[in-house]
């Protein structure tokens, strides 16, 4: 089971292996305060993208699009799958520091693990 959580949200056992998949450290939390297993950098969108994004839901279509691109680099994939077999074995906490729970990197994430999961 692929899940995603706001990093400012309480970790619970069912969490499994947590995931930061933000490029930046998350405002107003200590490294030391953050309950995760590893900060996946390489799979966050690029600065670049970030910053043309901008959290801004009309700019939703074009950031996915070109995120999704970022994420079939050769890098990528095999980051990916090392998830995805994570993924196949317990569950997997992808954590983002967005606002918006609908519009953000990490759901773009679940769904491309969720169909790297479907296809095995």
């Amino acid at each position: 089971m692929i899940q995603i959580k706001r990093v400012y949200s309480m970790p619970d056992k069912n969490d499994g292996v947590r995931l930061l998949v933000d490029r930046l450290w998350p405002r107003g939390i200590k490294k030391t305060e953050l309950d995760f297993d590893e900060w996946i950098k390489e799979l966050a969108p690029s600065n670049e993208l970030r910053k043309k994004f901008g959290h801004n839901r009309d700019n939703w279509e074009e950031f996915k699009s070109e995120y999704l691109k970022e994420l079939r680099s050769p890098e990528a994939k095999i980051k990916i799958e090392e998830l995805a077999k994570i993924a196949r074995k317990m569950s997997l906490t992808l954590l983002f520091s967005a606002h918006d729970e609908e519009y953000n990197n990490a759901k773009v994430l679940k769904e491309v693990l969720d169909r790297k999961l479907k296809k095995h």
